[in-house]
């Protein structure tokens, strides 16, 4: 099967509409969309999905708290993470709301009355941790120093009648899946952590809280005085959008999702709950689930109340897309927590965007405008660009996002020392071609490899900085969609001026 005919799905986590979004999710967002990027350039078929989270007990409280009705507040803060895909350029195909009573919640009523008929829910008195942050029961094992390890709050002790998921039902065939690796957990870390928690055994959950109590969100089909917990409700998401509940072709074409890209505080819920439910109801299982780390701010975690959020529009509105996108994907580690300070993202910048990849499209455009333009082999330099691909491929394929920087940035640096060995604006003498009879000055042929060498750059460069990479294919007089490149060097504005 070749690429062309390949289908890619990959989805974020859907944000949680209890507070506008942070620098955490746009981390997550531009992740998946490098990947979708990188995708389409193989030439498969992508779909990548976006959302955001609208129900819930934290929902209703927050928009309380702002004077506003539930309703009111989500479409306000979903309005916000939509804009994600302008400000951030984001390659997605289509967003979904958990409130969409037409695309999303008649796939929510199927999954929940096949998850019934297949004797998977049941009702029953419970009493036991509720944790408001994660919005879950949770178990003596989720608790340290009496603690939620999560959100280092205590929990409180509730006790109602619910609908319970018989999750240790499918216990064990989820430990055998994920040491299996049909569905592959990335970091092996996460993976770890999961087996680990699986050896111990997995406990029925609640899947709904009384309509009493929790008003804002998807009543159970046959009794309105129970409300579809909220995490039922979300991770139906995945497939509510491609059409589950008509069985849709998008559906059969699209599922199982290729990568579900997450945070690592919702691991629990997309490791275990999420596969436990598709067993049930007899879907494919995702085949990856990539797991990102937190963002903290100078070595702190981001708390409104340490006033350290920090505000992705406005630092896109400060520096450029392109420079914002650069830095999570260079600075922050795929997998692990990565620190965010202005210092660290003007150093950053400087070095590599203004002083590494802006001086040398403008050092190499400056001489090409002053030299006519020769067709030649670029036997020099072939080795060390095809050598860079396949270090760039292979670091993606292993979501090694700064990996991949690293390699084109590699590459940059390799052609600021071919310039400074070469030394283009020097050079008169002639150099005879290889099977060819003429002969070019030496200089020409030197500017004519700075050049194939920076097509490829910019070709590198596409999932990761789009608009740059448009820029710089227009200064080249070329188009990344050529099967030969004819280069046309015009010299533009600087790509990122010092700050």
């Amino acid at each position: 099967m070749s690429s062309k005919n390949k289908k890619f799905y990959i989805t974020t986590s859907i944000v949680y509409t209890n507070a506008p979004p942070h620098i955490g999710f746009a981390l997550e967002s531009i992740q998946a969309d490098v990947v979708a990027r990188y995708r389409r350039l193989l030439g498969e078929e992508v779909f990548f999905l976006t959302g955001t989270d609208e129900h819930g007990a934290k929902v209703a409280r927050a928009a309380e708290g702002e004077g506003k009705n539930p309703k009111e507040f989500v479409d306000e803060i979903s309005r916000k993470v939509r804009n994600f895909k302008k400000i951030l350029n984001l390659s997605t195909d289509d967003f979904i709301r958990t409130t969409d009573k037409r695309k999303h919640w008649p796939t929510v009523k199927k999954v929940w009355l096949k998850l019934k008929e297949n004797g998977d829910i049941y009702k029953k008195k419970y009493k036991g941790f509720y944790c408001s942050g994660c919005e879950a029961f949770i178990t003596k094992k989720d608790l340290k120093n009496q603690k939620c390890i999560i959100h280092q709050k205590k929990p409180e002790i509730i006790e109602e009648e619910n609908y319970f998921f018989r999750l240790s039902k499918y216990s064990k065939k989820i430990e055998k899946v994920i040491e299996k690796g049909i569905i592959k957990i990335i970091p092996e870390t996460r993976r770890n952590e999961n087996v680990s928690f699986l050896k111990k055994g997995l406990e029925d959950i609640s899947f709904s809280r009384p309509r009493k109590d929790l008003k804002w969100g998807i009543p159970v089909p046959g009794d309105k005085t129970q409300t579809i917990y909220v995490w039922a409700d979300a991770l139906s998401n995945y497939i509510s959008v491609l059409g589950y509940a008509e069985n849709s072709k998008k559906f059969q074409k699209f599922w199982p999702a290729n990568v579900h890209c997450i945070g690592k505080d919702i691991q629990k819920f997309h490791c275990l709950i999420w596969p436990g439910m598709l067993l049930s109801l007899g879907l494919p299982l995702p085949k990856t689930i990539f797991v990102h780390g937190f963002i903290t701010v100078a070595g702190q975690k981001m708390s409104k109340s340490l006033g350290n959020i920090v505000d992705p529009f406005e630092l896109v509105k400060k520096y450029s897309t392109d420079a914002v996108r650069y830095f999570l994907l260079r600075e922050i580690p795929p997998t692990e927590d990565g620190d965010f300070t202005y210092e660290k993202f003007e150093q950053r910048y400087n070095a590599d965007l203004a002083s590494g990849l802006g001086n040398l499209v403008a050092r190499v455009l400056t001489m090409a405008e002053k030299t006519k333009i020769r067709e030649y082999s670029h036997i020099a330099i072939t080795p060390f660009i095809n050598r860079t691909w396949r270090n760039y491929k292979k670091a993606l394929e292993d979501f090694r996002f700064n990996r991949a920087l690293e390699t084109i940035w590699d590459l940059i640096s390799f052609c600021d020392s071919y310039i400074e060995r070469e030394r283009p604006w020097e050079r008169k003498t002639t150099l005879p071609i290889p099977k060819k009879s003429k002969k070019f000055l030496r200089g020409q042929v030197a500017i004519s490899n700075l050049l194939f060498a920076l097509a490829h750059i910019t070709s590198l460069l596409k999932p990761f900085l789009p608009q740059t990479s448009e820029r710089i294919f227009h200064q080249l007089g070329i188009k990344a969609t050529d099967e030969k490149w004819k280069f046309k060097p015009r010299k533009g504005k600087s790509l990122f001026p010092r700050i």
